[in-house]
């Protein structure tokens, strides 16, 4: 058995030769020594535009050949990726692409309006759009040579991937070539994946999951990669079959939707060995494998790198699995472990309370390899010597641990992470508003609803009915963040010193004495009845997931 990979870099230098297929894309067909070409083309390109300061370039594309071109490009020249949210807007999209110091910036037409008139340290001549003439007129004397990597170090950041954080802007994890390049080895090790492997990566580049899960197993052991510009739930099975698809990395409700898509006798009919990710609806892992004819493994893990739950054969339904070494659930106040969960008949937690702390891992903080120009939230992740995910969580009597959700400045909508301050600045633009509270709670399905609890000025009120377009009028907001619903308050629950309680508003929901408005499909807001309530507790026991209710 060869060495595992030291670096990213390594991986791809050694496909130089391969004529074997490495991406399809829509109609595009591109072998390995071809992909390796394209890279290293451009890491000549990114060497001759290098400045001076940090070596990171930001990327603001979907899934399309471009972007792995520059993955690849990127570990040969010893750069680092900065994946760029198309999701964000304005100055929250700015503060990203200058906090994370790009020197260079690449996207495309589509994502061009988003970045017009933003305050950017990349001057407009070291911008470039990938899918204009321009472009390939400046690859255009970098092509042909031998293919060939810098002096690197394989420890130095590759990746800056944006993650929430609890005071309002994310932060940007760093992830080393080493660190990915082991990721890699060690799923193509549990996945049983080799070269006859086509990956399915749907999942967007600037999210850990499509990086770690998706792209760098499939770099490893040599199979194919897939891409699409972005998940479509009716196009998954055509395009299983279309490409010979035999694995598929998620993250969040994709399983879900894919369910959703009319069912047809024939569905296990296909090439899909594994679908591998995490935050997967519990009830929907046997019915995505039974339907469509697969293993479906659904696991725990941080993108910084800290920490990983792995479900086994006998985990019990609704826990993630089991921990790596270490792995603890701890009061956050103390560092004091949480005693173990206590069920009644029916399943529901007793003493949660006591039980429910935070996932944290005791012997893994020398893995973690930081955030970019963030030495607060560093040590806030690694205090006293522990990993501290930011999770919420409990386990039971045999060591089995369970998500509570997360701690309540921020919130993960559709597997994307975002922190509650930027809305709540935008809410509190609305003339009615005079304070806002923005905080998790629970989806029927899967992972976070956006609420907000509002306190409007003496005298004023809000109508319901106007609020999307407000919404819709502020540039900045993200497309997952207008809130799924409004509580409207004459008063918020707060310590002594003034601060919200968040975890009391989290417990009570919407099951509270105040007007809860809900966001339908359409957008309009509309008053939670008591039906709606009843209706809403019985959609949570209908997916096994009361328990995150009364957690």
């Amino acid at each position: 058995m060869n060495a595992p990979a030291k670096s990213i870099a390594e991986l791809i230098l050694a496909r130089a030769a391969d004529p074997r297929p490495a991406l399809y894309f829509e109609e595009q067909r591109l072998r390995y020594c071809d992909y390796v070409a394209e890279c290293a083309a451009r890491a000549r390109w990114l060497a001759a535009r290098r400045a001076p300061g940090p070596f990171h370039v930001g990327v603001l594309l979907d899934n399309v050949p471009e972007y792995a071109f520059l993955l690849g490009a990127a570990a040969l020249a010893g750069a680092a990726i900065v994946g760029i949210n198309p999701t964000r807007r304005g100055a929250e999209l700015a503060r990203d692409i200058r906090h994370s110091d790009c020197q260079l910036l690449i996207s495309e037409e589509r994502h061009a309006p988003l970045l017009r008139a933003l305050d950017l340290a990349p001057a407009p001549e070291r911008r470039f759009l990938c899918d204009a003439p321009a472009w390939q007129a400046e690859l255009a004397p970098f092509r042909g040579g031998e293919a060939e990597a810098a002096e690197i170090d394989p420890r130095a950041p590759y990746l800056l991937l944006f993650t929430s954080g609890t005071t309002g802007a994310p932060k940007a994890a760093l992830c080393s070539q080493a660190r990915l390049a082991a990721i890699g080895a060690s799923l193509v090790q549990l996945r049983g994946l080799g070269p006859d492997c086509v990956s399915y990566l749907a999942m967007p580049f600037f999210h850990s999951n499509a990086l770690m899960a998706g792209w760098a197993p499939t770099l490893t052991c040599g199979g194919a990669a897939v891409l699409r510009r972005r998940f479509s739930a009716s196009g998954f099975l055509p395009e299983v079959r279309r490409y010979g698809v035999t694995y598929f990395s998620y993250v969040g409700k994709p399983l879900t939707y894919i369910l959703a898509t009319p069912e047809r006798p024939d569905d296990a009919d296909n090439t899909l060995r594994v679908a591998f990710g995490n935050e997967g609806a519990e009830h929907d892992l046997a019915r995505f494998a039974a339907r469509f004819g697969c293993e479906v493994i659904d696991g725990y893990g941080s993108t910084e790198g800290g920490l990983a739950i792995t479900r086994t054969p006998d985990t019990p339904p609704g826990a993630l699995g089991v921990g790596q070494p270490g792995t603890r659930i701890l009061d956050p106040e103390t560092g004091r472990e949480c005693p173990p969960a206590r069920f009644d008949a029916g399943g529901r937690l007793e003493n949660a309370e006591a039980c429910v702390g935070e996932i944290a891992n005791l012997e893994s903080a020398r893995s973690f390899e930081g955030y970019w120009r963030n030495p607060e939230a560093d040590r806030e992740r690694t205090r006293d010597g522990i990993f501290w995910t930011g999770d919420l969580g409990y386990r039971d009597e045999r060591g089995f641990l369970y998500f509570a959700g997360r701690s309540f400045d921020w919130l993960r909508v559709d597997g994307e992470n975002f922190a509650a301050a930027p809305i709540e600045r935008i809410l509190v633009r609305h003339p009615a508003v005079s304070l806002a509270a923005v905080y998790a709670v629970p989806n029927p399905e899967v992972g976070d609803d956006v609420m907000a609890a509002l306190i409007l000025h003496p005298g004023a009120e809000l109508d319901p009915a106007g609020l999307p377009a407000f919404l819709a009028a502020q540039s900045d907001l993200g497309t997952k963040w207008a809130p799924r619903y409004l509580r409207i308050a004459a008063e918020l629950p707060t310590t002594p010193s003034n601060k919200i309680l968040k975890r009391a508003l989290r417990r009570e929901r919407w099951e509270c004495a105040d007007p809860v408005y809900r966001r339908d499909a359409g957008g309009s807001y509309r008053r939670l009845s008591p039906r709606d309530v009843d209706a809403l507790r019985l959609a949570f026991r209908a997916r096994g997931r009361e328990a995150v209710l009364d957690a």
